[in-house]
């Protein structure tokens, strides 16, 4: 009878193997990722994938207004009266989406991939109030009558004129 035996080099491209083998099927495992919203400011843009995302349902409203208020580590500078531009993927646009700040929602519900926020600034000082140094602003997948969510996509915005 014939012994098997596997030098140490074997060992390691058999258990390499096996690890790979390992990692593609939890891989495969995984939900399938969402969608993907952009923010640009001049010529500085970030993306991200959602905070709360549903595929085949909608998340409560309550916890989409809960998702909305969570930080971001997408930051981008913003310096005043620059343009904000969105764009989101065209499954969002066909559902519909709204711009929120600091977990309000700010717009009503647009169907395009590509919206243009011109003359708006965000960092304008309230009555008495310096203007804010951060703000947070979300893009949220929602239905023309607000009441379906789908997904919330949040963005951190610094001043960088403060």
């Amino acid at each position: 009878m014939t012994s098997l035996r596997f030098s140490a080099k074997g060992r390691r491209v058999a258990a390499t193997l096996g690890a790979v083998s390992a990692g593609l099927l939890v891989l495969s495992a995984c939900e399938k990722p969402s969608p993907v919203a952009t923010v640009t400011f001049g010529s500085d843009s970030v993306s991200t994938d959602a905070t709360c995302y549903e595929h085949d349902k909608n998340l409560p409203m309550a916890e989409a207004a809960k998702c909305a208020l969570k930080k971001s580590s997408k930051t981008i500078k913003v310096s005043q009266g620059e343009t904000l531009r969105v764009g989101v993927d065209p499954k969002v646009a066909e559902t519909g989406w709204s711009l929120w700040i600091n977990g309000q929602q700010a717009t009503n519900p647009y169907k395009k991939t590509y919206y243009s926020f011109e003359g708006i600034d965000l960092f304008a000082p309230q009555q008495g109030q310096p203007a804010p140094k951060t703000l947070y602003v979300s893009v949220v997948e929602q239905n023309e009558r607000g009441d379906k969510v789908k997904g919330v996509w949040n963005f951190k915005l610094e001043n960088a004129d403060a």
